[in-house]
């Protein structure tokens, strides 16, 4: 992987300097960015400075420098025990003779750009913008390889559950049962907190579990993902408890369905990043659900939960193949219940078969 992160660099430094960049140096602070950069996971804040020549350095605590398996980093690797690892590189590179340093101003707060500042007052400090988000966007077949293995745990764990007694147990517990199981097939973590609603708490977008007990008769929702190398998924699926579903909970489960297979069928190259939004959104306003839709259809997923593209109405841009992003459209209904479906997919020419779903436990509305 060595080779990959070096390579990664070398973009970087061309992509700025394609983009008019300095010609200095360039900071990178946000730790998805540092670790997509080097493979090695922050542990506290950090900063890579990559100089001009291939001779980039990490910066941070001990823990995080020890954790270096990038070969080409062996020998460029300082530990820092005392203050914030971007005055470090401030300094550092300042006495290397750069004039002019890039720094991700979207990601350094005011107090790390004060420290910065006081270290090295010469420096010309200048912005990175999002640069190594934009070439995050798209992904190599490695990260897609992590990204299979975490949607294959993801949907083991929820399987287990399914196979489970689920009256009487509270939301609270099926969420840390759902997460221990991602930890026991491999996982990392969870790849964000895990959502589980039952009855009308289905009805709250973004609901986070609480001690109230799944009776017969609920929908449950769940939303959940595993972390894996760094790289997070998602699914979410709706169900019923105990006996056969109601005729409007069926006929809002269908509803949800349809729109969320128009949005996958959207995923091909060229295809506006809005027009995906507009393709699930279309068969939700057309049934009068206009007022009970989540603002945005999907977005992009990596070593960040939410990342670029934006699957919304004002989203502007158009998909890349190998980029993997969420469907997940829902509808909420205050009160009542709620349905989502959410996969996530690989974006992939038609002529490689469309898109490619990642996240495989059955969408058939199951009572359990």
């Amino acid at each position: 992987m060595s080779e990959v992160h070096v390579t990664r660099r070398a973009r970087l430094r061309e992509r700025c300097e394609a983009q008019g960049g300095p010609a200095g140096a360039a900071l990178i602070t946000l730790p998805a960015n540092i670790r997509y950069l080097t493979g090695c996971a922050p542990a506290g804040p950090a900063a890579l400075l990559l100089t001009p020549e291939p001779r980039d350095v990490l910066l941070g605590s001990p823990d995080t420098t020890a954790a270096v398996t990038d070969e080409s980093l062996r020998g460029s690797v300082l530990p820092v025990t005392r203050g914030d690892p971007a005055a470090a590189a401030g300094e550092l590179a300042a006495g290397a003779g750069v004039d002019t340093l890039a720094v991700e101003e979207h990601h350094l707060t005011v107090a790390r750009h004060r420290a910065l500042a006081d270290a090295a007052p010469r420096l010309r400090l200048t912005g990175l913008a999002c640069a190594v988000e934009q070439q995050r966007l798209v992904k190599d077949e490695e990260e897609i390889s992590a990204l299979r293995v975490s949607a294959e745990m993801t949907d083991h764990a929820l399987g287990e559950l399914l196979e489970s007694i689920l009256v009487g147990r509270t939301e609270r517990h099926l969420a840390l049962e759902l997460e221990r199981r991602l930890i026991d097939h491999g996982a990392e973590g969870p790849a964000f907190p895990t959502s589980v609603a039952t009855g009308s708490h289905a009805g709250i977008p973004g609901h986070r579990p609480t001690d109230r007990r799944v009776e017969e008769g609920d929908f449950l929702s769940v939303c959940l993902g595993a972390r894996y190398r760094g790289y997070r998924c998602q699914i979410g699926r709706t169900f019923v408890i105990g006996t056969a579903p109601a005729t409007w909970q069926i006929e809002l489960y269908d509803l949800v369905f349809a729109a969320q297979r128009a949005g996958r069928e959207a995923l091909t190259p060229g295809t506006e990043y809005r027009a995906v939004d507009r393709a699930t959104r279309h068969v939700l306003d057309a049934a009068g659900y206009s007022d009970a839709l989540d603002p945005s259809t999907g977005h992009g997923v990596g070593l960040e939960f939410r990342e670029d593209p934006r699957l919304c109405p004002d989203a502007m841009g158009k998909l890349d193949a190998c980029v993997p992003v969420t469907v997940e459209p829902g509808v909420h209904l205050p009160g009542r219940g709620g349905v989502r479906i959410d996969d996530t997919l690989v974006v992939r020419p038609q002529a490689d078969g469309g898109p490619e779903l990642l996240t495989i436990t059955t969408k058939e509305l199951l009572a359990l």
